[in-house]
């Protein structure tokens, strides 16, 4: 770094500058920063205030204060960090087997090691305080726990070994290093290798143990609903609805009243559909069609109008906003809401009067939104679609609705392209199907993948989302923001993304990363190429991990993956909390109330993020189950798949038809001596020079399959 003009000192013998720059460092010990991040932490936004910031990081990193980490980033120097006082900080525990741990925090760079003997009572997930020991020279950070701030779990799923005068519960999560303690007492009638849910209530400090009692006894293992609760239980999910909640639902009534109509805008005489999977029993959102007199077209988004039934502080609304979400797991969905609201009263059944909250666009043939509208809306719906019927009505079946439907795709295919056109990226996504017998066995395995008449849906709820999102975010005149719940995901991090462009790389692909557009359009281009081929599920999941996570914010910083300056979620509540929380602001906007609470709404964004998060855990740890237990029956027998992952223990393979995924391991492969070669994903034979790398078919025989671990091991056939 080019050292330029001293900084001037004031009276005191430091510029006030300098000690705020310190001072930066100084809270953050373990981080770096350049003089952009440094500006915009500390508010300087002006040209001259940010060349002042470079100089100022000259003068510190000569004088020894910090130092150069590398071009133009600087970090505390090593024997500052000893000097400080209080080296504590907070962080979330990343806990592996061997029982050693990792912190991750925002405070560092860097995840802080934890040894075995230094985790004191924490699991993995906790949020914890560590003191940090003194920095080493050549060394990792390392520290210890000195604090359970917050329990990540609060029950435990596991196998109930009973001895003669007590119990414990050996959790299935490989990542809780420890079993339960169980007095006879606490047993709760859980027999000897029953399948139960405990929770912690004690844990003594001298003991290697924590104490637990069962509350609730699942079964026998193996069984297919006692697994499925298993994986709700784990995910600290509940099992049913309380006694309240469900009371409060049996007492909402089902008639709609003609004082509720006369609020209302009426689309009862509107052509009006929903388009869901063929399984689905709750219906959230409907299309209207009508051609007005000038040649446009009025769509109407309507979306149930979940917040007229659920109010505030009820016992629905807060067992809701604890779940969050409803999860959908490989044979069944755990609604957000009781049955009767989810798959009754709100679900937009056809040829039913429903209440909605509806955002009503007036298009032109371009698909060009030349008006719009909100408020709340009565609809009759004219007809359930599933998506395979939409399907075959745009692949040129005839249908009593087809000129509706096919107007709606040219609309909705227009409205895509306009959105890949501003630097949408186009992340497509397969979902693994089971056929299950009666006692939930998997007979069958496919892949579904989106279609036009999914797409169709998707693009008129991104409209409706991202308009909302515009009404409340985008600011009119002198008007204040006011606090709302938006749909953020940030830009993707540069290295990571040069991480990302190396990899494809080496495989044969390219990406531009010289601007957004260009990385949009080179992404795509990239999902093209790799359809079909044996890295195409690798290659998409790492560039999903590449990029930012998608999450709820009041600080709206817009939407990268959509290209969208403003986003929010509203078309989902009976489903989504956070699109119930949209309802009521927008409601309480569009009647000019005052700007809600920002620290209550950025709460409550935090803890639906979470809640969303672990849904998503609970959806693929049953659908890893389904695959392990497909494959159980058929150890010995051979199939056909694709290296999707090559490591030092072994090739992983996935099955051609179902996306089973298991490993090949490299001990077992005793024809030759195999190595990994890192750098160009593939294993080498010492001696042959054979090679199996990346994207390769394979050919595979099931070897053996650990149901209770869900991990499938294959040999090469």
């Amino acid at each position: 770094m080019t050292k330029k003009k001293k900084t001037p000192k004031g009276k005191s013998g430091k510029n006030p500058f300098v000690i705020a720059v310190l001072n930066v460092f100084q809270q953050n010990p373990y981080k770096s920063y350049n003089f952009r991040q440094l500006s915009k932490l500390l508010g300087i936004t002006d040209r001259t205030s940010r060349e002042l910031v470079n100089d100022i990081l000259a003068d510190l990193a000569e004088s020894n204060e910090i130092i150069e980490m590398n071009r133009g980033k600087f970090k505390l120097h090593p024997s500052k960090i000893r000097a400080i006082s209080s080296n504590v900080i907070t962080g979330i525990v990343d806990m592996k087997q061997t029982g050693k741990a990792y912190i991750i925090t925002d405070q560092m760079e860097e995840d802080i090691y934890i040894a075995a003997n230094n985790t004191y009572h924490a699991f993995n997930g906790d949020k914890v305080k560590v003191s940090l020991f003194p920095l080493r020279k050549g060394r990792k950070i390392e520290g210890v726990i000195i604090e359970i701030i917050e329990r990540n779990k609060k029950q435990f799923v596991g196998i109930v070994e009973i001895s003669k005068n007590y119990a414990f519960l050996i959790p299935d999560d490989t990542n809780v290093p420890v079993d339960i303690y169980i007095q006879k007492s606490g047993l709760k009638g859980a027999r000897n290798g029953n399948k139960a849910v405990a929770v912690i209530t004690d844990w003594p400090e001298h003991s290697k143990n924590p104490f637990g009692e069962i509350i609730e006894v699942l079964g026998n293992p193996g069984e297919h609903e006692v697994e499925m609760k298993s994986i709700l239980a784990d995910f600290d999910f509940p099992l049913r609805f309380p006694e309240k909640a469900e009371r409060e639902a049996n007492e909402i009534p089902i008639v709609i009243t003609s004082d509720e109509i006369k609020k209302r805008r009426d689309f009862r005489d509107v052509f009006t559909i929903t388009i869901d999977p063929q399984d689905a029993k709750d219906f959230d959102d409907a299309l209207s069609l009508k051609k007005l007199s000038n040649g446009n077209w009025e769509i109407g988004v309507h979306i149930a109008d979940v917040s007229h039934y659920v109010k505030p502080g009820t016992a629905i609304d807060k067992e809701a906003y604890n779940r969050g979400t409803s999860i959908y797991l490989v044979d069944r969905v755990i609604p957000m809401l009781p049955e009767k609201l989810s798959n009754e009263v709100c679900s937009l059944k056809a040829n039913e009067d429903k209440l909605c909250y509806a955002a009503v666009f007036e298009m032109d043939v371009s698909a060009n939104v030349l008006g719009e509208w909100y408020g709340r809306t009565i609809i009759n719906s004219n007809f359930r679609f599933n998506y395979d019927e939409v399907q075959e009505i745009i692949d040129g079946k005839e249908h009593t609705f087809s000129r509706d439907i096919l107007t709606l795709h040219n609309l909705a295919s227009q409205l895509r392209e306009a959105r890949f056109k501003k630097g949408a990226i186009a992340f497509s996504s397969q979902e693994v199907k089971f056929m299950l017998d009666e006692n939930g066995k998997p007979v069958g395995a496919y892949i579904k993948e989106q279609m036009d008449s999914n797409r169709l849906i998707e693009d008129f709820m991104l409209l409706a989302n991202k308009k909302v999102a515009e009404k409340i975010g985008k600011k009119q005149g002198r008007q204040e923001a006011r606090t709302f719940v938006y749909r953020i995901h940030d830009v993707p991090n540069p290295e990571k993304l040069q991480t990302f462009s190396d990899f494809v790389n080496k495989l044969g692909y390219h990406l531009n990363l010289g601007s957004r557009k260009s990385l949009s359009s080179s992404l795509n281009q990239l999902f093209n190429q790799i359809k079909g081929k044996g890295e195409e599920n690798m290659i998409e999941n790492i560039a999903v991990r590449t990029m930012a996570k998608a999450e709820y914010s009041i600080n709206n910083i817009g939407h990268y993956g959509l290209a969208f300056d403003h986003y929010t979620h509203f078309t989902s509540p009976i489903r989504r909390y956070p699109d119930l929380m949209v309802h009521r602001l927008f409601d309480l906007y569009l009647k000019e109330g005052a700007s809600a609470n920002p620290v209550e709404y950025e709460e409550k964004c935090k803890h639906s993020s979470e809640m969303e998060r672990k849904a998503l855990q609970a959806e693929r740890a049953s659908i890893k189950y389904k695959q392990a237990e497909f494959l159980l029956d058929k150890v010995g027998q051979e199939f056909n798949g694709l290296i999707s992952g090559v490591s030092k223990w072994g090739i992983y393979v996935e099955l051609d038809g179902n996306k089973c995924e298991g490993m090949i391991s490299l001990r077992y492969m005793d024809d030759d001596f195999y190595y990994l070669d890192e750098d160009n994903y593939r294993v080498i034979g010492h001696q042959t020079g054979k090679e199996f790398k990346l994207g390769d078919p394979i050919r595979i025989r099931v070897k053996k399959i650990d149901l209770a671990k869900k991990q499938m091991d294959f040999d090469l056939a």
